[in-house]
């Protein structure tokens, strides 16, 4: 398996549809993928062009070019074209577009309660998925194949739901809805929605490609995604295991158990996933950055690949403090929100759960939850702890609660007519962006009292939670006229704010996109005025240690990462080991955050 040479182009590739769509877990490869696809289809011959849905995409790292809301060439690639919905520069373009439609006619005032309706995370989803159902449903055949790059699977379920979704809201609703701003630029256009909708529901058109690693989680979510999209009637599937690796040297105890990990876990494919057409793509020895490397991972080269001897060194800083130590400092403080964030697929989950046992071990009271639509911590956990409470911000059911409280406190005072009008307004897809915040609000105020551990969504779902964040303390302020009054208020937004409140731990791997990912949120979260506590690095295998050739290639790019991070990146690092069996399940989690006699980690 480590013989790239033997490598043949994937089956995805022999007939392939117009339209391309890669998803799957954080992590799994996704981005890589889809460039490799991309790239051997224009190498091919074919106009290509590669689109990516997710807030945090990496595009412009891999393929090393600038990118935005038009098509650029790909320089060495001439067919190529790429580009990235960026949901802030989408977000204002679509504002322009929905004021212009208002006319002349309109008042200053009119104008100014649109842009305030405008201002949300609500809007920044719609602009997002404007853009992107603008590439189903206009065919202007100037590209053979356009290809999407997705976000991790809970931002990109929402994502492909939302055709559906706006079609059902937008039918027969003319009444002025309250969240008529943020669509109204959209019924005009509820035609492309229903033509987005056949397309990718069409076979012919297009097909999904379910990413996955050789790993239990992700195979597990991979199955899950591929239920729901069969759901949303996209049933043209097709399966990629990402990262296949077998070990040279058997005697190698971590090069055998990550080989043995693999099989473990794909001799459980569950039944949905067995079905489908499948290919294997072997586990590479660096980073797919560039072009030369993105050729070799689907059409081999065999001058990119480039194996060191075990001779090699790749010494590790073994004065790094490891995760209970992190633990340790923040169970001094007693109480406080602690926020896990980070690219999709480095752990974070992982990290968040043992963070929060932890705490339990030490005498403490925990609430471990979620913002992320795709959790899976009571897979995690299986089982239950005194004095730990573990649950999640389950969209459907908040959107539920939400549209019950309004219901109750706004349509009390409504007759019939006027409170179905209001529960059509209701059934708005915005209402749930809404309805996540307000649920998001309340675990961040319970921290006030005792500890509690929010593991996030990936990098850019998070992002346009952390914006509404933003957008609510944004009103508040405005509305408040008092002095006094603005003194007694406390926004969420404030809270994050507070370093005695709220502790920021970025979760990475060892791995260039994922530093990179990590450090952008960072100076995102410092121009919303909050910063990060700590990094944390998990799953290195640099720690393991191992002699097998190929890993230690990679042993050579964790090296230069982790030294990238603690030269430049981090106030205070602590890192997790890659585990011969992975941490799931209670006594896996507690020996990870069992307290050990260590040195002071570095400051």
């Amino acid at each position: 398996m480590n013989d790239n040479s033997v490598v043949h182009p994937p089956g995805f590739l022999s007939y392939p549809t117009r339209f391309l769509f890669f998803t799957g877990k954080g992590g799994v490869g996704k981005t890589s993928i889809a460039c490799a696809a991309s790239l051997a289809l224009a190498d091919g011959g074919k106009s290509v062009l590669l689109v990516s849905t997710d807030p945090a995409s990496n595009l412009d790292e891999i393929l090393d070019v600038p990118l935005g809301n038009l098509p650029v060439v790909v320089p060495g690639a001439a067919r190529l074209h790429v580009l990235n919905i960026d949901p802030t520069s989408a977000a204002e373009s679509y504002r322009i577009r929905v004021l212009a439609q208002m006319g002349p006619d309109a008042s200053d005032q009119d104008r100014d309660t649109v842009r305030e309706q405008l201002s949300g995370a609500c809007t920044t989803e719609i602009a997002a998925f404007d853009e992107f159902v603008g590439r189903l449903a206009v065919d202007d055949g100037g590209y053979d194949h356009i290809v999407f790059d997705t976000a991790p699977t809970g931002h990109t379920l929402r994502l492909l739901s939302l055709p559906k979704a706006w079609s059902g809201f937008l039918e027969g609703n003319d009444h002025g809805a309250s969240c008529l701003g943020p669509h109204s630029g959209l019924k005009m256009q509820e035609s492309r929605f229903r033509t987005a909708m056949a397309t990718l529901s069409d076979p012919a058109s297009t097909t999904i490609i379910l990413v996955t690693r050789p790993e239990i989680g992700a195979i597990a979510e991979a199955a899950r995604t591929s239920a729901e999209l069969r759901a949303l009637g996209l049933s043209n599937q097709r399966l990629v295991v990402n990262g296949m690796f077998g070990a040279s040297d058997r005697s190698d105890a971590t090069a055998a158990s990550l080989e043995d990990q693999g099989k473990r876990a794909l001799a459980d494919l569950p039944a949905a996933l067995r079905e489908l057409p499948r290919d294997d793509i072997p586990l590479g020895p660096f980073d797919m950055l560039g072009l030369r490397a993105l050729r070799s991972l689907l059409g081999p080269d065999p001058a990119t690949v480039v194996i060191v001897g075990s001779s090699a060194a790749a010494p590790f800083a073994s004065d790094l403090p490891a995760l209970d130590r992190l633990i340790d400092l923040l169970a001094v403080e007693g109480t406080g929100l602690i926020m896990v964030m980070g690219k999709g697929g480095v752990g974070k989950t992982t990290i968040a759960a043992s963070i929060a046992l932890g705490l339990v071990q030490r005498g403490h009271t925990a609430h471990l939850s979620t913002t992320d639509p795709a959790a899976h911590l009571a897979m995690t956990l299986e089982g239950e702890v005194p004095r730990l409470r573990v649950d999640r911000i389950d969209p459907k059911a908040e959107t539920e609660r939400y549209v019950d409280k309004i219901m109750k406190d706004r349509g009390r005072n409504l007759d019939a007519q006027g409170q179905a009008l209001l529960r059509e307004d209701l059934r708005s897809p915005c209402t749930e962006e809404v309805a996540v915040f307000h649920a998001f609000s309340r675990i961040v105020a319970e921290a006030r009292g005792a500890f509690v551990v929010l593991d996030t969504a990936p990098t850019g779902h998070t992002l346009l939670l952390m914006d509404a964040t933003g957008a609510y303390h944004r009103q508040m302020t405005r509305q408040t006229n008092s002095t006094a009054i603005a003194g007694r208020i406390i926004t969420p937004l404030m809270r994050l704010q507070d370093p005695a409140y709220t502790r920021i731990l970025l979760v990475t791997l060892a791995e260039t996109t994922p530093v990179s990912q990590a450090s952008a949120l960072q100076d995102d979260l410092r121009r919303a005025h909050i910063e990060p506590y700590a990094w944390v690095v998990n799953k290195s295998l640099l720690a393991a240690g191992t002699r097998d050739p190929l890993l230690r290639q990679r042993l050579l790019g964790e090296r230069k990462q982790i030294d990238r991070v603690c030269g430049s990146m981090a106030k205070r690092v602590f890192f997790v080991p890659w585990q011969a069996n992975p941490p799931i399940g209670l006594p896996a989690l507690q020996e990870l955050a069992r307290p050990r006699p260590l040195a002071p980690p570095n400051h």
